[in-house]
C-alpha cells in the first residue's frame, strides 16, 4: 500500500520562495513553520539552531505549539534524534514507543504523536534541524522525506546567505566610520 504524499509542488514552492526571500533569518524561519503548519495540516513545527558548543538544540522559531511544550527542557542533539547530528532525517510514527524521543511524556500531553526531524545542513555541516510535529498517526511517504530534506538545504543556504550579508554589512558600517569620508 502506497502512502499519500503530503507535500505538493506549490508547498514547496512557497517554502523556497520564503527561505530565498526573506531579508532576515527571524523572517525566514516564521514564514517557513507557519506556512508548513497551514498547508501540511500537521500539529506544529520549530525549526532549531544547532549550538555546537554544547550540542544542544536553541529554538529559532516555532507555530502551533504550547508555551508549556516549548519551555519543557534543553534538547540534547545526541539524545534529541542523534541521527540528524550524522546528517540524517529521522521520523518517529509513535512517540511513545519511539527511545530517541528526548520528552516523551511532554510530548503526549502535548497532544503529539509523529515527528519528523530533518537535519539543515550546509556544506557538509549541520546547522540545525525542521522538525514537524503531527497529531495523529503519520508515517511520511518518501517523496515527502526527500521535500523535506530540500526545503532544508534552502533553508540551510539562506542561513549562510544571510550570515554572510550580516558579515559584509557589518564590515561596510566599520569601515564607512573608520575610513576619511571624500
Amino acid at each position: 500500500m502506497s502512502v499519500p504524499n503530503k507535500i505538493d509542488m506549490e508547498t514547496m514552492k512557497k517554502a523556497i520562495r520564503v527561505a530565498s526571500e526573506s531579508e532576515s533569518l527571524d523572517d525566514m524561519a516564521n514564514g517557513i513553520v507557519q506556512l508548513l503548519v497551514a498547508d501540511l495540516a500537521v500539529k506544529g513545527c520549530a525549526i532549531f539552531f544547532l549550538n555546537p558548543d554544547f550540542k544542544e538544540l536553541e529554538m529559532l522559531a516555532t507555530f502551533g505549539l504550547s508555551p508549556s511544550y516549548l519551555t519543557k527542557g534543553t534538547l540534547s542533539a545526541d539524545k534529541s534524534f542523534a541521527d540528524n547530528l550524522k546528517g540524517k532525517p529521522f521520523f518517529c510514527e509513535d512517540v511513545s514507543k519511539e527511545k530517541s524521543v528526548q520528552y516523551p511524556e511532554k510530548a503526549r500531553e502535548e497532544g503529539i504523536v509523529s515527528i519528523v526531524s530533518v537535519p539543515i545542513i550546509f556544506a557538509g555541516d549541520v546547522l540545525g534541524v525542521l522538525r514537524l510535529y503531527h497529531g495523529e498517526t503519520w508515517r511520511p511517504s518518501q517523496e515527502d522525506m526527500d521535500s523535506l530534506e530540500v526545503m532544508a538545504f534552502t533553508m540551510g543556504t539562506a542561513m549562510a546567505s544571510t550570515r554572510l550579508l550580516n558579515a559584509v554589512q557589518t564590515i561596510a558600517e566599520v569601515t564607512a566610520n573608520v575610513l576619511p569620508r571624500q
